[in-house]
């Protein structure tokens, strides 16, 4: 094994079918994405070059800055129940009957699609038969609500299955990283009269501080970029009261057969997420806590 990893050839040869994968699945559609978007093209016909014109209406746009409003409560939505998700993991990661039953349970949303899961809360946002109006009919209360055709809640009642979709993956992270810490410092804590609390919030959260970070950056990134399930549940509607900038971009490529302006919106969103990431990653920074 000495042999073969100092020797060159062979770790280039390891390491090119990776590279020639991320090449020309990544890197090669921003950089054509970048130059899509200085050009003014219909996806079939020749194209013409216009230069900065298609930034210079994105700017102008109001209605990308209101996706772009959207995608920033979602973002916002979304790091919030970070927190609840990590309770939830410090409360699985102790010693309570039945978490393995629990952990299964919150991971199950993991293995649907986004498809089926629109499905599923078109079923439970409906307004006649849906479960949320049947039982607030139940509970006295008279009228109809219109969840997704309201333009002041349609955002809400999006957020919602966006958040218990993605609830099992950061819960799991979150409980894997609080599993791995030493059982010793747990007990050292203890035995210095810690309560429960004083032991998640000054040893715990402290050791996990990295994967922490590291989920903000997800959640946060990954709103901004969001785009199946509300263009099932809503497809932006009503009256664009939940496009997000994904779904705006698309509606401009696929529908208005306009990729030059598509294209330019795609990548002022790789632009923002590189530069949201970039903040997340100095306003985090600091000393990590090591443990052996």
């Amino acid at each position: 094994m000495d042999k073969v990893m100092s020797n060159k050839k062979m770790i280039a040869l390891y390491v090119l079918p990776a590279l020639a994968l991320v090449l020309a699945l990544i890197y090669v559609p921003i950089v054509l994405t970048g130059y899509y978007g200085l050009m003014k093209w219909d996806g079939i016909g020749a194209m013409e070059f216009v230069g900065l014109d298609n930034y210079s209406r994105l700017v102008q746009d109001s209605a990308f800055w209101q996706s772009a409003y959207h995608a920033l409560l979602l973002a916002l939505f979304s790091a919030l129940s970070l927190i609840a998700y990590l309770a939830v993991a410090l409360v699985l990661s102790g010693e309570i009957k039945g978490a393995n039953l629990l952990r299964k349970i919150y991971l199950i949303p993991m293995l649907l699609s986004s498809v089926a899961i629109a499905q599923l809360w078109l079923k439970i946002y409906h307004p006649t038969n849906g479960v949320v109006n049947s039982l607030l009919a139940s509970l006295g209360f008279e009228g109809t609500i219109e969840w997704l055709s309201d333009t002041r809640i349609v955002l809400i009642a999006i957020f919602i299955p966006i958040i218990w979709q993605y609830a099992g993956f950061y819960i799991l992270i979150y409980y894997a990283a609080l599993k791995n810490i030493p059982s010793s410092l747990v007990e050292a804590a203890r035995i210095d009269g810690a309560n429960p609390l004083q032991i998640a919030l000054r040893v715990k959260l402290p050791l996990i501080a990295s994967v922490s970070k590291v989920t903000v950056v997800l959640a946060i990134v990954g709103s901004l970029k969001y785009f199946d399930l509300i263009y099932v549940m809503t497809d932006g509607g009503p009256n664009g009261a939940s496009e997000v900038m994904a779904s705006y971009m698309y509606d401009q490529a696929f529908r208005s057969f306009d990729f030059g302006y598509g294209s330019a919106i795609g990548f002022f969103l790789l632009l923002i997420c590189l530069v949201v990431t970039w903040l997340i990653r100095k306003l985090t920074a600091g000393e990590e806590i090591q443990y052996s």
